[in-house]
């Protein structure tokens, strides 16, 4: 019987499954380091990991002369915390989880930005503190959302997800941003270039996959482009937004808040971004339903079956 690691608890029942045809070992000590990942490399078959992990080329190399996996299924869309050209050279497949947790991160990205627009989260915490004094006509005034821009930065199923929402369900003018020339089968208009997005939107959601092409993306310049009544949001990877140029745009008045469900060094979040009222922030929840965790869970252990019996992973990247 293959060896089965997976390195974080995931649903109950795909566990269950995965115990019925490998020997299986979960982790619960958290994210792999480096080292902890290379000996995982070293150890197992077959590994489930998930983001946090540090499938790196230094892991890779380090365990290249007891190299014994083959199989990375990971748990997520994104795989940035793996490097898929080591895991090549190593001959170890990668797969991924896409699709399945397309609606459930759209509706997180549309959560932030009325919650944002609507200064939701400053109005819990005056009400929690004992601080609300009763209804004001001028207190925690907000911005409409309903029949402005929205700008989405990454046409994916993702970004195409939260446009339709926002058409559709709040009437609004949807521009993009995308590396490729996209088509989609709603009112949309793809711009030039991402300084032209983030100029014309109200509201700028960030959808892109993470990755070194996309690595601080959203610079200074970018976040100076926006509207200083503008409202950023991101749902794609922490590492994809200069998160210290966030911090002084949002500090400055610069652009009017930000909602944020990923940060650059997770689970650390400056504390100068924790202390800022004009902003949202979630604990990377896009994909945490229980309906999305599952799916994603079985789709990773699917795409490691299909490669135990030696097929083609359905989702290999």
């Amino acid at each position: 019987m293959k060896t089965l690691l997976i390195t974080r608890p995931i649903a109950d029942p795909v566990i269950a499954q995965a115990r019925t045809l490998f020997d299986v070992t979960v982790n619960e000590d958290g994210a792999l380091d480096v080292a902890q990942a290379a000996q995982a490399l070293a150890d197992y078959d077959a590994i489930l990991p998930t983001l946090g992990d540090q499938f790196t080329d230094q892991a890779f190399e380090s365990a290249a002369e007891k190299l014994r996996c083959g199989m990375l299924g990971n748990f997520g869309v994104g795989y940035n915390h793996i490097d898929t050209v080591a895991a090549k050279a190593a001959g170890v497949q990668v797969s991924n989880t896409p699709d399945v947790l397309t609606d459930a991160t759209a509706d997180i990205g549309m959560t932030l930005l009325l919650a944002t627009a609507r200064r939701a989260g400053e109005g819990e915490r005056m009400l929690r503190s004992g601080e609300w004094g009763g209804f004001g006509p001028k207190d925690l005034l907000g911005t409409h959302v309903t029949g402005k821009t929205v700008g989405i930065v990454g046409m994916g199923r993702i970004g195409q997800a939260v446009a339709r929402r926002c058409h559709f369900g709040f009437g609004m003018d949807v521009v993009f941003y995308n590396r490729s020339a996209k088509e989609v089968g709603f009112p949309a208009r793809q711009l030039a270039s991402l300084g032209t997005v983030m100029e014309q939107a109200d509201f700028v959601v960030v959808t892109t996959p993470g990755g070194a092409e996309t690595t601080k993306l959203i610079d200074a310049v970018a976040l100076e482009a926006m509207k200083p009544t503008g409202i950023f949001i991101n749902i794609s990877r922490g590492e994809v937004v200069d998160e210290t140029a966030l911090i002084t745009a949002l500090q400055t008045g610069q652009i009017a808040g930000a909602g944020l469900d990923v940060y650059e060094a997770e689970p650390h979040v400056p504390e100068a971004l924790r202390e800022l009222d004009n902003c949202v922030l979630l604990p990377h929840l896009g994909s945490a339903t229980v309906e999305t965790r599952q799916a994603m869970g079985q789709m990773a252990l699917d795409n490691i079956i299909a490669w135990s019996n030696g097929d083609a992973p359905p989702q290999a990247v």
